[in-house]
């Protein structure tokens, strides 16, 4: 632990105690959050989590403590808890956005509608904000930031997700003065036909929901992810969907983007396959010859574009960083820049006819793909994010991208109020 951190660490355990989290969220990496901070960081107290189901919740606390958790109903039941050191559950998640007892909130349940609600609520509250959520922050990431600065708190993407390590990489590389022009991710496979049927199996064996094991392998995840990353980078994708080039190991991968890309703006992408199989790139761009002399010495390649990695990302254990990033500096770990720079869109994943409803991230009947925003704007394209609970107006075939004027949204969605909300806001500005 560096001495800045440690004496920051130790001021505020001085002056407030640990930083209280409240968790939204009980599915498996809610979980994983859960039995981590439990037990492997005094400085961070989980006061509560909030989840439909809170003997969920409570199952997972008792595996690490050995004993139930309370579940509380009321604001002052949370209070006095809270002053016990106790870690509780509750049904209802405005109540921990509301607490006084709480000073960030970690949301996790993977939702857009009821997350919104959620975020802005403990935003308004002057409650940090860490996003475990890729399909909120992909999709309304950009003017839910704008609320957390009008509050004057954090709102951030969790470091350990790919788009975090690929950030903090990026922010390193930055700070020894060379030149980023690239980043993504690493992925094993994509199918973009998968399904929650497809999927059940494999998903069982994991403990884990199958539509959200379908959003993995259909390249929804990956396309949420990777536009996360483009919104805090403000680089692009060099065409929809990305190139992810197939190769052996990730260190290829500055031989195998566009060069001419790179170097105007820089892209987001992924390896397909590549070793080490997990955690995330950056690429530097260098062109002096001596430079790069000095950087064949130390085995990074002939260049002129070099490839760093990270290679392992554990969203439940480095989340510890960015709860310390937010709550004792103010500094997020990945949030947009500003207007979107990426979108991701929704493509028909079978033959779709008048009527159907669409049924989300990792579903039946579409997946998503990244697509640069200007294109997705002038297309009026429709957000994969917001897709969930929409009826068709016309046939949509098969691998076709669905426009607003394709659909009929769901009547008073919070969700709707705030993409059109973050389009004017941005338009405003440009």
């Amino acid at each position: 632990m560096n001495g800045k951190l440690e004496s920051a660490i130790q001021a505020r355990l001085q002056s407030d105690g640990p930083i209280r989290v409240a968790l939204l969220g009980a599915g498996a990496s809610a979980a994983m959050i859960m039995r981590h901070l439990l037990c492997a960081v005094p400085w961070i107290k989980l006061a509560a989590v909030a989840n439909r189901d809170p003997s969920r919740a409570a199952a997972v606390i008792a595996e690490i403590t050995g004993r139930l958790p309370v579940e509380v109903t009321a604001s002052g039941e949370l209070l006095a808890k809270a002053k016990q050191g106790e870690t509780v559950v509750t049904q209802d998640a405005d109540l921990l956005c509301d607490s006084s007892s709480v000073d960030l909130v970690i949301e996790a349940t993977g939702t857009v509608e009821f997350s919104a609600r959620r975020v802005l609520r403990a935003l308004a509250n002057q409650k940090h904000v860490v996003l475990v959520n890729a399909e909120l922050d992909s999709t309304l990431g950009p003017i839910l930031k704008t609320h957390a600065e009008d509050h004057g708190v954090i709102l951030t993407h969790t470091d350990g997700d790919e788009p975090g390590v690929a950030m903090t990489l990026l922010r390193y590389l930055q700070s020894l003065g060379l030149r980023t022009v690239a980043a993504g991710n690493l992925k094993g496979m994509i199918d973009k036909y998968r399904t929650p049927e497809t999927q059940k199996d494999f998903a069982a064996k994991l403990g884990m929901n199958p539509w959200k094991i379908a959003s993995f392998a259909d390249g929804t995840k990956l396309a949420m992810e990777l536009c996360i990353l483009a919104n805090a980078t403000g680089f692009s994708a060099g065409r929809r969907g990305m190139y992810g080039p197939k190769c052996a190991h990730v260190r290829e991968m500055g031989k195998l983007l566009p060069a001419d890309q790179m170097l105007n703006g820089g892209l987001v992408d992924y390896a397909l396959g590549a070793e080490p199989h997990t955690g995330a790139f950056v690429i530097v761009h260098e062109d002096h010859p001596r430079k790069q002399r000095d950087l064949g010495y130390f085995k990074m390649g002939e260049g002129p574009f070099y490839v760093y990695h990270t290679p392992f990302h554990l969203p439940h254990i480095q989340i510890v960083s960015t709860i310390a990033r937010a709550a004792l500096f103010s500094d997020p770990t990945v949030t947009p820049l500003g207007a979107p720079i990426c979108e991701v869109i929704t493509i028909a994943k079978c033959d779709l006819q008048v009527g159907d409803v669409l049924d989300g991230v990792g579903g039946f009947r579409a997946y998503g793909v990244i697509e640069n925003a200007p294109i997705s704007a002038k297309q009026n394209l429709l957000p994969m994010g917001v897709s969930k609970g929409c009826r068709l107006l016309r046939n949509i075939p098969k691998d076709q991208p669905i426009t607003y004027a394709d659909i009929e949204l769901p009547h008073g969605r919070l969700c709707d109020q705030l993409r059109a909300q973050q389009f004017r806001h941005f338009a405003a500005r440009n």
